[in-house]
C-alpha cells in the first residue's frame, strides 16, 4: 500500500502564458498544466524539474544550481 501524498502543485496563482505556452509564474507549460491532476508522483517530480530548470534558464530563479 502506498500512503504518499501527491506532490503539490507548483501554481503561484501567477496564471499567464507567454509566447511559447509556459506559465510566467509557475513555469510549467500549458500541457503539463492541463495533465498535472492525472499525473502520479513520479511525473510530477519530473515536471518541476523541467520547471526549475526552465526558470533558472529564464532568468526567473536567481539561486545557483
Amino acid at each position: 500500500m502506498n500512503d504518499e501524498k501527491p506532490v503539490r502543485s507548483p501554481c503561484v496563482h501567477v496564471c499567464a502564458l507567454d509566447e511559447q505556452d509556459i506559465c510566467i509564474g509557475c513555469q510549467r507549460t500549458a500541457a503539463e498544466i492541463t495533465r498535472w491532476g492525472r499525473m502520479d508522483n513520479a511525473e510530477r517530480r519530473e515536471v518541476l524539474q523541467r520547471s526549475l530548470e526552465r526558470a533558472r534558464a529564464s532568468g526567473h530563479l536567481l539561486i545557483p544550481s
